[in-house]
């Protein structure tokens, strides 16, 4: 919806200069069928050809050998090709290599920053702060030596607030007791991202990681690009993300970060436009639920459209959720997780 309201609306990109019109479209489809309207709709607008990636999604929760070679092929024998056709530009898998090398090098220090919310107080946000700390290395900026660079002065100063007890920043300034922590499936609300924000923030509440930071790759899991096999890493990462995952591979991530990250529940953002990430998440809460024994809720808004984010309702939800995690501690006698940060 916002791509193409950009694009009907005279082509001004956030810079406020006009956006260049493409040449060819890249579509990556992993069972999204949004994806598939999205880009007939651009095709139209712009009367230019589609090259699809075709990913399979990893039914038996597993990335089998045929998978990786279908994927493979797809670069070779269409995606390649047609990119050399259009752009006049000969592949050069040494540049590809070299690309890899620099991604290798972001992601370990991407995961070093997500994995500091396993301490208290937790340093970072892991879904309202994640979500600028993963925008370089998911969009254009992969595979560069900026990235790399971004990527290494971030981990260094989540390092520095690590060692002086800081907890996460916000736009109010920086959290001075961490009450609870949690796990969050699903997409944030852009649309009123800061006001979504601050129903957390104002109540101590501290996203410690979020399956969103992970859609985009879920290199905690160890993943890294290799750029001694550069097509089948690309496969790999492909087939990797976490919306390609099954539920059960899903639900024993969540139940791992749980546990990891010391969290006291799992909150679930469902999202109106997008069927991936929010098919099957009622199951995901009940499952989580039974296995942890910690308390879920469920809300629901949207990443795009304001009309399915209600304020009043969210905050409700919210406000039941934080009393429910305190009645749960009450009940098992367990001292509440209240974190002074450390001020200099």
């Amino acid at each position: 919806k916002a791509d193409l309201g950009m694009l009907l609306g005279g082509e001004v990109g956030p810079t406020g200069e006009a956006l260049p019109k493409p040449d060819i479209l890249l579509l990556s489809y992993s069972g999204c069928f949004t994806y598939m309207k999205w880009f007939e709709l651009v095709r139209q607008k712009y009367n230019c050809e589609i090259t699809m990636l075709h990913v399979p999604y990893q039914g038996d929760g597993k990335i089998s050998r045929n998978m990786r070679d279908y994927v493979v092929k797809q670069l070779k024998e269409n995606v390649i090709p047609s990119l050399e056709r259009v752009s006049g530009v000969k592949f050069d898998i040494d540049r590809l290599r070299e690309y890899l090398k620099e991604s290798a090098k972001a992601e370990e220090d991407f995961v070093q920053v997500l994995q500091s919310a396993r301490h208290r107080p937790s340093p970072i946000d892991g879904f309202f702060g994640a979500v600028y700390y993963m925008g370089p290395i998911f969009t254009a900026f992969r595979g560069t030596k900026e990235a790399t660079q971004f990527y290494e002065v971030l981990r260094q100063e989540i390092e520095q607030r690590l060692r002086a007890g800081k907890g996460p920043i916000t736009p109010e300034g920086e959290i001075a007791e961490e009450k609870y922590r949690l796990v969050i499936e699903g997409g944030p609300c852009w649309t009123s991202f800061r006001e979504f924000w601050k129903m957390f923030y104002d109540e101590g509440a501290v996203v410690v990681t979020s399956t969103y930071a992970k859609a985009g790759g879920v290199y905690d899991f160890g993943f890294r690009h290799d750029p001694d096999y550069p097509l089948e890493s690309l496969a790999e990462y492909c087939l990797g993300g976490y919306v390609n995952l099954n539920l059960p591979q899903r639900i024993d991530m969540i139940c791992k970060y749980i546990d990891e990250y010391q969290a006291d529940g799992l909150l679930i953002n469902s999202i109106k436009s997008c069927n991936s990430f929010s098919a099957g998440q009622l199951l995901i809460l009940r499952e989580v639920e039974k296995r942890t024994g910690k308390p879920a809720a469920f809300i629901e808004s949207d990443i795009v459209d304001p009309r399915y984010f209600s304020a009043a309702n969210v905050k409700s939800r919210l406000d039941s959720y934080f009393q429910m995690i305190d009645q749960k501690r009450a009940a098992g006698r367990e001292p509440p997780c209240v974190v002074s940060s450390v001020s200099t």
